[in-house]
């Protein structure tokens, strides 16, 4: 696992619409801009405490399309879709595992380790060197290497 680093276009939109997102009192979770087959996608993920309805989505589209049609920080035409981060969402930034510290995680690894291909532990931490969980009372870092995917667990 890598944590994840902004493109060029990412930083660019990520850097004009955070003052939007902040005045709207969301957070700006992620900016991901992808191709799917002929087609780009810019997704902007915002989340706030009391988590994300589509009227959220709604009231933070029209400002941010606004802005982005005005900058055109994009060099192509594309598909814009502004949603929550999700309740299960991944980890991916080294500011995501700061704001989940203690929360409950889902680690999933490239290959099995100690015979697990996943395990799901409270987060204690990640940076350069790991990730970091409690796990049956033990603390245990697991290397960026070694580890696929983390993301919020929740049991419903």
């Amino acid at each position: 696992m890598k944590f994840k680093k902004f493109g060029g276009t990412e930083q660019k939109v990520y850097d004009l619409i955070k003052p939007i997102t902040d005045e709207l009192g969301y957070y700006l979770w992620d900016v991901c801009y992808e191709k799917e087959g002929a087609m780009w996608y810019l997704r902007i993920f915002i989340d706030q405490d009391e988590g994300i309805s589509i009227d959220d989505c709604e009231r933070a589209t029209a400002p941010i399309s606004d802005l982005l049609d005005e900058k055109d920080p994009v060099p192509q035409s594309y598909m814009l879709e502004v949603g929550s981060a999700g309740l299960e969402r991944d980890l991916v930034k080294e500011e995501h595992f700061e704001v989940c510290k203690g929360d409950t995680v889902t680690v999933r690894f490239f290959k099995p380790v100690d015979g697990q291909k996943e395990i799901t532990a409270e987060l204690v931490g990640a940076d350069k060197d790991g990730v970091t969980i409690i796990s049956d009372g033990c603390e245990k870092t697991f290397p960026l290497a070694d580890v696929a995917q983390v993301k919020l667990w929740l049991d419903f």
